[in-house]
C-alpha cells in the first residue's frame, strides 16, 4: 500500500512542479466539459424552432356548395396556417412551391388542388369521393426535417377531418332534431283524437239502445234520438279537428321520408372518419420502427394517435347506439351484424388506445418496446381497417337499406295512424247521418226507422274497427320510439363527434427542454471521452523506476489513482457546468454530481485497464467500446427502433446504465431503477479489476518485445 501511495504522491507532485504538465493535466480535465456543453447547448429546444423551416403552401382549390352553402375549404385552411407559426408556412403557386422544394429553398410543400372542396362535398352523392393534399418532399436536405414537415402536414388533415366531422354531424342531427320536435308537436292532437274515438266507441251501446227503442216506441225514441242529436255538433267538431291534423300530419311524414333519405351518406362517412384513424394508426406502427424519427416527434404522434383513439372509440359507441335504435325498428335484426361489426372495432380502438398509452409512457421512462406490443399493434389497425373496410363496402347494399327499412316501418305505422285518422274522417259523418236519418224515421214512420237499424250494425263495426287498430299502435309504441329517436340536441351531437373526449395529461417527471433531457446521455459520452483522452496523453506505465522497484499491482493501482484523481475533476467540470453555465435541469443536483463522479470513475478503471494491460491495442479497443455504446445504449433514439444486432448488445454496454441513473438525477429518481443500476455498474468495475490485476503481468511480459519492435519503426510511441 505504501509503495502504491508513493506512486500516486510522486505523480501529483511532478505535475505540480511542471507548469505545462500541469497546464496540458488542466486541459485534460476541461476539454470534456466542453465536448458536454456544445453539444447539449446545440440540442437545447431544437423542436420549439421548427418556425424557421420554409415550407410553402399552394392554394389552388376553387370551392363548391354543399346542402345550398358555399365552402371553400382550401381558405380556411390558408386562414388557420397564417396563424400557426410551429412551422415556416409560405403561401406561393403551385410552379414556384416545386420549384422551391427541388432546389432545397423549402423542405417541403403543400398543394391544396382545385377540387378539394367539391370531393369533400361529395358526401352527400351516391359515391363520395376522397379529399386529397398532394405532398413534396426533399429529403437529401436533412434527416429530421422531413418527420416535422410531414407531422405538420398531417396535423393540416386532422384539422380539416375535425371540421368536416363537425360540420357532417351537426347536419345529421339538425334533421333528426327538426322532425322529431315536428312530431312531438303534433303528439298531444294526436292523443286528443285518438281520446274522441275511444269516446264515440263508448256511446254507440247508447246509440243501438235508442234505434231499438225506437223500434218498439217510436214516441219515446224521439226524445233520446233528440238528446243524441244535441250532443252531434260536437261530435261534428271533433271530426273536422281530426281532419285537419291528419293534413298536418301527412306534410310531417313527407318530411320524414325525405330527410331519412338525406341521413344515410353522413352515417356512411362517420364510418370512413373511423378507418381513416384505423390506417392512422398502421402509420404511426411505421413511425415507431423508423430510427430516424426524432424523440419529441415519436411523443408527439402518440399523444396524437391517443386522442384520435379516444375519439374513434367514443364515436363507434355513439354509432353503435344509432344502429341499435334502428335495429329495433326492423324486421329481424338485421341490423345485428353491423352492429357486432361496429362493437368489435370499438374494442379494437380501445386496445390500440391502452397500447398507445403503454408504449408512451415506456419511451418516457427510457424503457423497451417490445416485438410482442408492436406486432399486436399492427395487427389491430389492419384488423380494424379491414372490418371497417367491409362494413363501407357492404354499406349502400346491405346496411343502407335496412337503415331505411327501420324508418320505413317507423313510417308506415305512422302512416297506418293517417289512415286510421282518414277513416275516422269519412266515417263519423255516416254516423251522424245515421242518427239524423233515425229522427226522419221516427218522423217519416216505421219504414224509415227500420233502414236506420239495418245502417247501424256496419257502422258500429267501423268505429270499433277504428279504435282497435289505434290500440294496436298504442301496444307497439312505434311512433314515441321514432320520435325518442330522432329528439337530440344537433349542437352538442355534432360537438361530440367532433371531438368527444378532452384529453387530461398527466407528465410524470417531466423535463422543460431537450437539451435537459440529452444531458445525461452527452454527459456520460464526455466521461468516456475524457478517459480516451487521458490514456492517449499520460502514460499507464512507469519509466523512471525499474521493474524490481514496483510489481505489477503496484503499478496498476499507484498509476490509476493519478488517472482517477483527473477524471473526477473531469466529472465536476461537466455535471457542476451542464447546471451552472447552462441551466440543464436536474431534480436532484447533488445525486446528478455523485453519479458523475461514480460513472467517470468507472469509465476510468475501465478504459485505464484496457490500455495497462493491453498496450495501443486497448486504446483501440476503448474506441470500439465507444462507438458500439453511442448507438447501443438507447441515449438518443429509443433502443426498441435500432437494428436487432444493437437491441441484443444493451443490457451489456455500461452506457445503458450509466445514462439511465444519470436520467433518474435529471427527471426524479426512482430508487428501485438507481440500485439496479449502480449494481450493475459495479460488476463491470469488479471485471475492469479481475482482468487488471490477473493479466496485466502476463500480458505485459508477453507483448514487451512486440511493443519494443513496433517503436522501432519510429511511428509508434
Amino acid at each position: 500500500m505504501r509503495s502504491i501511495l508513493r506512486i500516486y504522491s510522486d505523480d501529483i507532485s511532478r505535475i505540480a512542479r511542471n507548469w505545462p504538465a500541469a497546464v496540458i493535466v488542466l486541459g485534460l480535465a476541461v476539454l470534456p466539459s466542453l465536448y458536454a456543453w456544445f453539444n447539449i447547448l446545440a440540442s437545447w429546444d431544437p423542436y420549439s424552432q421548427t418556425g424557421g423551416l420554409p415550407v410553402a403552401v399552394a392554394n389552388l382549390d376553387q370551392g363548391a356548395s354543399l346542402r345550398g352553402t358555399a365552402i371553400n375549404l382550401g381558405n380556411e385552411i390558408v386562414d388557420s396556417l397564417k396563424e400557426n407559426h410551429n412551422i415556416g408556412w409560405t403561401f406561393t403557386d403551385e410552379e414556384q412551391a416545386i420549384s422551391g422544394v427541388k432546389q432545397g429553398d423549402y423542405y417541403a410543400c403543400i398543394i391544396i388542388p382545385q377540387q378539394f372542396s367539391a370531393r369533400i362535398a361529395t358526401v352527400l352523392s351516391n359515391e363520395p369521393q376522397k379529399a386529397e393534399l398532394v405532398y413534396y418532399v426533399n429529403e437529401k436536405i436533412n434527416a429530421v426535417a422531413p418527420k416535422i414537415t410531414a407531422k405538420g402536414a398531417s396535423g393540416i388533415i386532422e384539422q380539416v377531418d375535425r371540421s368536416f366531422t363537425e360540420a357532417a354531424n351537426g347536419a345529421i342531427f339538425r334533421i333528426f332534431n327538426e322532425i322529431g320536435v315536428e312530431l312531438q308537436a303534433n303528439l298531444p292532437a294526436l292523443l286528443a283524437l285518438r281520446d274522441y274515438i275511444f269516446k264515440l266507441e263508448a256511446m254507440t251501446p247508447e246509440i243501438g239502445q235508442a234505434l231499438t227503442m225506437a223500434a218498439d216506441n217510436v214516441e219515446t225514441s224521439e226524445h233520446i234520438v233528440a238528446g243524441v242529436q244535441a250532443r252531434m255538433p260536437q261530435m261534428a267538431q271533433m271530426v273536422r279537428d281530426g281532419e285537419q291534423l291528419a293534413l298536418g300530419l301527412s306534410t310531417v311524414l313527407d318530411s320524414v321520408t325525405k330527410e331519412a333519405d338525406t341521413a344515410g351518406p353522413f352515417i356512411k362517412q362517420n364510418m370512413q372518419l373511423l378507418k381513416t384513424t384505423a390506417d392512422a394508426s398502421a402509420q404511426l406502427a411505421y413511425v415507431l420502427h423508423d430510427n430516424n424519427t426524432g424523440p419529441a416527434v415519436v411523443e408527439a404522434a402518440l399523444d396524437l394517435m391517443s386522442r384520435r383513439l379516444t375519439a374513434a372509440s367514443n364515436a363507434s359507441v355513439t354509432l353503435i347506439g344509432l344502429f341499435e335504435r334502428l335495429n329495433n325498428l326492423t324486421s329481424e335484426n338485421k341490423l345485428q351484424p353491423a352492429i357486432s361489426g361496429l362493437k368489435l372495432i370499438q374494442t379494437k380502438f380501445e386496445r390500440q388506445n391502452t397500447l398507445v398509452e403503454t408504449a408512451r409512457t415506456t419511451i418516457l421512462n427510457g424503457g423497451k418496446l417490445t416485438e410482442s406490443l408492436l406486432a399486436e399493434f399492427e395487427q389491430l389497425s389492419r384488423d380494424g381497417s379491414a372490418l371497417l373496410g367491409e362494413l363501407i363496402e357492404r354499406y349502400d347494399a346491405g346496411i343502407q337499406p335496412e337503415i331505411a327499412q327501420g324508418f320505413a316501418k317507423a313510417l308506415k305505422t305512422t302512416q297506418t295512424a293517417a289512415d286510421v285518422l282518414h277513416e275516422a274522417t269519412a266515417s263519423i259523418p255516416d254516423v251522424q247521418q245515421i242518427i239524423e236519418d233515425a229522427a226522419q224515421g221516427l218522423a217519416a214512420g216505421d219504414k224509415a226507422l227500420q233502414e236506420a237499424v239495418t245502417r247501424f250494425p256496419d257502422a258500429v263495426s267501423r268505429l270499433q274497427g277504428l279504435a282497435q287498430r289505434i290500440r294496436t299502435l298504442e301496444q307497439q309504441g312505434s311512433l314515441e320510439d321514432l320520435i325518442a329517436l330522432l329528439r337530440r340536441d344537433a349542437t352538442k351531437e355534432s360537438e361530440f363527434f367532433a371531438e368527444p373526449v378532452i384529453l387530461k395529461e398527466n407528465r410524470l417527471f417531466p423535463i422543460p427542454n431537450y437539451g435537459s433531457a440529452m444531458s445525461p446521455f452527452f454527459s456520460t459520452l464526455s466521461l468516456w471521452v475524457g478517459a480516451l483522452l487521458l490514456v492517449s496523453l499520460l502514460s499507464v506505465d512507469i519509466h523512471k523506476y525499474s521493474a524490481i522497484v514496483y510489481k505489477s499491482h503496484q503499478v496498476y493501482f499507484g498509476r490509476f489513482l493519478t488517472f482517477w484523481t483527473i477524471a473526477i475533476v473531469q466529472s465536476l467540470f461537466v455535471t457542476i457546468g451542464d447546471m451552472a453555465l447552462l441551466g440543464t435541469y436536474v431534480t436532484n443536483p447533488g445525486w446528478f454530481i455523485f453519479f458523475g463522479v461514480l460513472i467517470s470513475s468507472l469509465f476510468m478503471l475501465i478504459v485505464y485497464t484496457l490500455v495497462s494491460v493491453f498496450g495501443n491495442v486497448g486504446k483501440a479497443l476503448a474506441i470500439v467500446l465507444l462507438v458500439l455504446q453511442l448507438s447501443g445504449s438507447g441515449g438518443t433514439f429509443p433502443i426498441q427502433v435500432t437494428p436487432a444486432f444493437f437491441q441484443a448488445l444493451h443490457p451489456f454496454l455500461p452506457f445503458t446504465y450509466a445514462i439511465s441513473a444519470m436520467r433518474e438525477a435529471v427527471g426524479g429518481i426512482v430508487w428501485e431503477v438507481v440500485v439496479r443500476d449502480v449494481c450493475l455498474l459495479g460488476v463491470y468495475a469488479a471485471l475492469a479489476l479481475i482482468l487488471g490485476l490477473t493479466l496485466k503481468a502476463w500480458i505485459n511480459r508477453i507483448s514487451s518485445k512486440i511493443v519494443r519492435k513496433a517503436k522501432e519503426s519510429e511511428l509508434l510511441h
